[in-house]
C-alpha cells in the first residue's frame, strides 16, 4: 500500500451483501471492511445469519447458500466487533447509501445510533473520471484494470473499492483526491442516478416536485415555497433518516411544477397525489370511504348520531354534520374515544344496545354521567355532546357561489369546499365554473378552512355561479 494513503482520515472500505435491497424486510448475509489507519492495514470479514431466506437469484449471484450461513452469528452478536472496525472512520463503499443504509438501520433495530461520515465511490468516479460513460463497479474494474478476487463477495468488493482509491491516488496526487474528499463530504450527495445538472435547474420558487423510481413509476410526490432547497433537504437527510434513505435509493429522476404561490403548491400536489399514488406518499390519498356522523332527533327527542357514508354526502350544505372521517372504523373509534373521555352515555349514542329505562354499561363502571337512566337531564346531555363536538362540526360553505383566490398571477377557484381548478384569465374561470363542482376532497377542506381564516379580503372575490364571472383583474 503506498505510504500516501496514511496521511488521510481513518478509512474503513465496506461492502456487504443481503437478501436483496429493502433494509426493513432484508438482511446482511456478508461484510467485509478494510481499513487504513496510522500507517496499519487491516481485513474483517464474518459471514452472518439472516434470519430470513435467500432468495434463489440471490444465490445464484453470491454464491451464499442457506447452509453457509445456518451455524453463523447474527448481526447483533457481531454489532461490538463491526463498530470498532467502524468507529471514527470514513465510510467508503461504492453506491454507499445501499451499504450504509443496511448496516445502519440493522444498528438502529438494536437502539444503536450508529452514524458516519460517508464517501460513495460511484460519485468519487463521477467526479474524477467525467467523461467517463459508466460507472458502475463492474465498468470502473474493467476500465482501471482491478483485480478482482471474489466478485460478489463482500471482502473481494471492499478490496476493488481500495484498489481503485490506490488508482485515483496515483493517478490525481494526494491533493487532488483530499479535495475530491473534501468536495464529496461537504455537498449533500446525491443519489447515483441523479444528475447535479438536474437538481440545479430546480427553482428555488414555489411549487410541486416529483420523484419517480424504475420506468417514471411516481414514488414520492412533495410541495415546497422553495423546491430546490427542499429536493436537496431530502438526500442530505437521506443518511441520518430511514425514510429519507429509502426513497434517496430508488429515485431515478426528478420532475417539477412551479405554482404562483403557497396555495396552489398545496392544491396541485394534493391533486397529483391522488392521482398518481405514488408509492411512499401516506398522507393525501384519494378515500372511497369518507364519512361523517349527523346529529339528528329521534323518536324518544333523544339527539342520535347517524352515519353518513361517501355517496350520501354533501359536505358544505348539510346541517349538523361532524367529522370527517376517512373510514367508518375511524368515526367509531373517535366517537366511542369522546365517549369515554367526557362520560356521554354509548347506548344513546347507538354504540350499544339498551332497553328503554335500562342503564348502559358505562353507567355500571361510572363511565357515563346517567342521561340513558334520567339521572343527567336529557336537555343538559344534548349540551354536553354538541359542545363536545363542536370541534369536529363540518362547517357550511360561506358563501353564495364558488370564489376565487388570487395568487401571483392565477386564481384559484373554490365551490363549497371542492378545488374546480386554476386560472389565468377570465375565460378559464368562466370554464371552470361551468365545468362542474368535482369530488369532496377532505385535504383540500382542511386546507381552505385552515387559509381563509387569514386570507387578507383583498385576494379573495365572490364569482357567480352560472354566469359569466367578472375579471380576475377587479
Amino acid at each position: 500500500m503506498p505510504s500516501s494513503i496514511y496521511p488521510f482520515p481513518p478509512l474503513a472500505f465496506v461492502d456487504i451483501e443481503t437478501t436483496g435491497g429493502n433494509p426493513d424486510r432484508d438482511r446482511i448475509t456478508e461484510i467485509g471492511i478494510i481499513t487504513h489507519h496510522e500507517g496499519e492495514s487491516h481485513q474483517w470479514e464474518q459471514l452472518m445469519n439472516p434470519g430470513v431466506g435467500i432468495p434463489q437469484n440471490i444465490q445464484q449471484l453470491t454464491g451464499i447458500t442457506p447452509a453457509m450461513v445456518a451455524d453463523k452469528p447474527r448481526f447483533e452478536n457481531l454489532s461490538s466487533e463491526i463498530l470498532l472496525e467502524l468507529k471514527d472512520k470514513i465510510f467508503i463503499a461504492h453506491n454507499a447509501r445501499f451499504d450504509y443504509g443496511f448496516i445502519r438501520a440493522s444498528f438502529e433495530r438494536m437502539g444503536i445510533d450508529f452514524r458516519a461520515k460517508v464517501i460513495c465511490t460511484v460519485k468519487l468516479s463521477r467526479l474524477l473520471f467525467p467523461t467517463q460513460p459508466r460507472h458502475n463497479l463492474d465498468t470502473i474494474i474493467a476500465t482501471h484494470r482491478l483485480h478482482v478476487s471474489s466478485r460478489h463477495r463482500a471482502l473481494g468488493d471492499a478490496d476493488v473499492l481500495q484498489q481503485f482509491w490506490q488508482t485515483c491516488l496515483a493517478q490525481f496526487g494526494e491533493d487532488r483526491l483530499r479535495q475530491a474528499v473534501q468536495e464529496l463530504l461537504q455537498n449533500p450527495s446525491l443519489p447515483p442516478h441523479i444528475d447535479a445538472k438536474l437538481v440545479e435547474e430546480i427553482p428555488e420558487k414555489p411549487g410541486v416536485y416529483i420523484f419517480y423510481a424504475e420506468n417514471r413509476r411516481p414514488l414520492y410526490i412533495g410541495k415546497s415555497n422553495s423546491m430546490k432547497t427542499r429536493v436537496m433537504s431530502h438526500f442530505s437527510s437521506a443518511l441520518k433518516i430511514r425514510k429519507e434513505m429509502k426513497l434517496a435509493m430508488q429515485v431515478k429522476d426528478i420532475d417539477w411544477i412551479e405554482t404562483s404561490g403557497e396555495i396552489g403548491a398545496l392544491l396541485l400536489e394534493s391533486r397529483l397525489i391522488k392521482e398518481q399514488l405514488p408509492s411512499m406518499n401516506v398522507k393525501l390519498r384519494r378515500s372511497r370511504d369518507l364519512c361523517a356522523w349527523q346529529m339528528i332527533l329521534n323518536e324518544h327527542g333523544v339527539l342520535t348520531p347517524i352515519l353518513v357514508r361517501h355517496q350520501d354526502l354533501q359536505p358544505g350544505t348539510q346541517e349538523n354534520l361532524y367529522g370527517l372521517f376517512y373510514s367508518r372504523r375511524e368515526a367509531l373509534q373517535t366517537l366511542q374515544s369522546l365517549a369515554k373521555k367526557n362520560q356521554l352515555c354509548e347506548g344513546l349514542l347507538g354504540l350499544e344496545k339498551i332497553l328503554p329505562g335500562k342503564p348502559c354499561f358505562g353507567y355500571q363502571v361510572k363511565q357515563c354521567s346517567g342521561a340513558c337512566v334520567g339521572e343527567e337531564p336529557l336537555a343538559q346531555y344534548h349540551l354536553r355532546l354538541q359542545t363536545v363536538l363542536s370541534k369536529y362540526k363540518v362547517q357550511i360553505w360561506p358563501f353564495r357561489g364558488p370564489i376565487g383566490i388570487q395568487e401571483g398571477g392565477q386564481v384559484h377557484i373554490i365551490d363549497h369546499w371542492c378545488y374546480l381548478g386554476s386560472a389565468f384569465n377570465e375565460d378559464e374561470v368562466f370554464e371552470l365554473i361551468q365545468g362542474g363542482k368535482p369530488e369532496f376532497d377532505l385535504d383540500i377542506y382542511k386546507m381552505i378552512k385552515k387559509y381563509l381564516k387569514t386570507l387578507p379580503s383583498q385576494r379573495m372575490m365572490q364569482l357567480p355561479s352560472r354566469q359569466r364571472p367578472m375579471s380576475v383583474d377587479d
